[in-house]
């Protein structure tokens, strides 16, 4: 059955989910999740009575993100952009893109050494997400 976690006490570690209109109630040792409940978060659980059992969030059962932006791309732009943010924009960073061109800007050019620095961390895979969290390509 799916639910929402109507309220939780961390100090009792029980809480109620509230499942097709009805409250159950739940004990933190009937949680499977890996992460503490908490309030608002969509589950899946087996009722049994009013109480809740093998309580597992929703999210849990979602794939992995996909990549979408490639790891090159955005190192290649970094290398020959950098000065302008461009390979952060590329990523979806467009407050740090616009404050790697303010910088340069305001540097006269030497924040094209941010850029630089930034192909090198691309390159090596030490940035690998882009803005919204999926890995690079």
């Amino acid at each position: 059955m799916i639910g929402y976690i109507e309220n939780y006490d961390p100090d009792s570690q029980t809480g109620v989910i509230k499942g097709e209109e009805q409250p159950y109630t739940f004990h933190l040792d009937d949680w499977v999740a890996q992460v503490p409940p908490d309030v608002g978060d969509d589950v899946n659980f087996e009722a049994e009575g009013s109480v809740a059992r093998k309580i597992n969030l929703v999210g849990a059962y979602l794939a992995p993100p996909k990549a979408v932006k490639y790891k090159y791309v955005a190192a290649l732009l970094a290398l020959f952009l950098g000065f302008t943010g461009a390979h952060r924009f590329y990523l979806g960073f467009y407050k740090l893109g616009f404050i790697q061109l303010a910088v340069t800007a305001a540097t006269v050019g030497y924040g094209a050494l941010w850029g630089f620095v930034e192909a090198v961390l691309l390159f090596g895979g030490h940035i690998n997400k882009d803005a919204k969290g999926r890995p690079l390509k």
